[in-house]
């Protein structure tokens, strides 16, 4: 009894001194900013979640210039900040160089992956959402064709597009999947007006549902599948709400989730590096339902998602992975 009240007053007097003596976070933003409604959106909620709830100093800046990535992180560390977190797979390199000159300091990078002791990538199996989303896209599609348009024309989106064309070709092997992306450069996540003129392409071609993974471009994808009274499909964040009754669903990733427990554990001197996976096994990326969208998935189309996903976790739907293929 008297062990177990000691060990109880020594957590409560960890947390009084975790409180009492913050961590310094810094968030590095990609080009999006943290209001693109998606990737970087979902960062910034779990790092302010974190900072409400467990009372860290957070800064955030936004690399508006790729070039800017690696001073902006070598700057945090200067500043002796506990842990800095890079969101996206522009910041791997700056990471990588800047985690090796302060290896005092804990990194974070999201879709990056780093071998250093110091360093936390924190990955996900975005084919593994998108094969959910293709699926429900080829149950809902009338035309038998679909759309996939996606920001930057990189291995990680293509891997989204390779998961999200073997969903709807599970569910229809006949269907149509129209690919397009709308750059090479960073500045593909913020060209909405691009977005929308492939994706009123990819309508005019006989689509029904298009699927953005785009970052802030996606707005464009809505704004086209308003115009034509199509459907859309949202990515990262729950995008459901922008246009309630046009977004399908949303492919999501914990991007939040993962920010906040790499933060928490930080806190609780439980960090480590190394890389952390977030697919369909641990909610690190699913398909959204909620109230702006659960009257356009029918509850037979739900129950076949979750017996796709059942299968998808048990290894008997082998999703194709860009990263692997030959």
């Amino acid at each position: 009894m008297v062990k177990s009240f000691v060990t109880g007053l020594l957590i409560v007097l960890f947390h009084i001194v975790s409180f009492a003596n913050p961590i310094k976070v810094g968030l590095v933003l990609d080009k999006g900013g943290k209001d693109d409604k998606s990737f970087n959106s979902a960062a910034y909620l779990g790092a302010t979640k974190a900072e409400k709830d467990l009372k860290i100093d957070l800064k955030y800046v936004e690399a508006t210039d790729t070039n800017a990535i690696e001073n902006l992180h070598r700057s945090f560390a200067r500043k002796n900040f506990d842990l800095v977190i890079g969101i996206g797979f522009a910041q791997k390199e700056a990471v990588k160089k800047v985690a090796a000159q302060f290896p005092n300091v804990k990194f974070a990078v999201v879709d990056g992956e780093v071998d250093a002791k110091n360093v936390r990538s924190l990955l996900f199996e975005e084919h593994e959402g998108s094969f959910l989303v293709g699926a429900l896209a080829a149950m809902v599609s009338k035309n038998n064709a679909v759309g996939f348009v996606g920001g930057m024309d990189i291995p990680l989106i293509r891997r989204f597009a390779m998961g999200y064309a073997a969903g709807a070709k599970y569910v229809n092997p006949k269907i149509n999947v129209i690919e397009n992306y709308i750059g090479v450069t960073g500045e593909a996540w913020n060209n909405p007006a691009k977005a929308k003129e492939l994706a009123l392409s990819q309508y005019a071609k006989g689509a029904d549902v298009v699927f953005g993974a785009a970052g802030a471009s996606n707005t464009g994808i809505f704004d086209a599948a308003e115009d034509k009274k199509k459907f859309a499909i949202g990515c990262d964040s729950n995008q459901n709400w922008i246009k309630p009754g046009v977004i399908l669903t949303s492919m999501l990733k914990a991007v939040d989730v993962a920010v906040y427990d790499t933060i928490k554990e930080t806190q609780e001197g439980k960090f480590t590096g190394g890389v952390s996976h977030f697919g369909l096994k641990n909610n690190g990326v699913n398909y959204t339902l909620d109230q702006y969208n659960e009257k356009l998935v029918t509850p037979d189309m739900r129950k076949k998602l979750e017996d796709i996903k059942k299968k998808i976790i048990a290894g008997q739907i082998q999703v194709p992975d860009y990263y692997k293929k030959k």
